[in-house]
């Protein structure tokens, strides 16, 4: 998967979300972390199932539960931010990689469309 750029920067968003959480407040630690903590991971996890399943109708599937919990731990980060558990810096740091993220899933769903047909 290394070759696969948005991966790459999923890998690389989830690391920040690991970083970002470890600070919360204990009470969190089975819910607000927890849940940021799965969203993150489940974006490049579903990634690399996507492309191990050999059929682009199956990495298009895999791509669009990708995006569902990218946009899940969107809200969560701003939900963070609004909690006081991350600054405005740190919110803006995350949403922006959440973006790249984001773009770079649109943007393979669409060459799987194009390569699929």
């Amino acid at each position: 998967m290394d070759n696969l750029l948005v991966w790459k920067k999923a890998h690389e968003l989830t690391l920040k979300i690991y970083e970002a959480t470890k600070d919360f407040p204990r009470d969190e630690l089975f819910g607000l972390t927890s849940q940021m903590r799965r969203a993150s991971t489940s974006i490049p996890c579903n990634i690399v199932e996507g492309k191990a399943r050999g059929s682009s109708k199956e990495f298009k599937r895999f791509l669009l539960i990708a995006r569902g919990s990218l946009e899940e731990l969107k809200y969560q980060i701003m939900l963070s931010k609004d909690l006081n558990y991350i600054d405005e810096e740190k919110h803006d740091v995350l949403q922006e990689k959440a973006k790249e993220v984001g773009r770079l899933l649109n943007g393979l769903m669409v060459s799987v469309d194009k390569s699929g047909k």
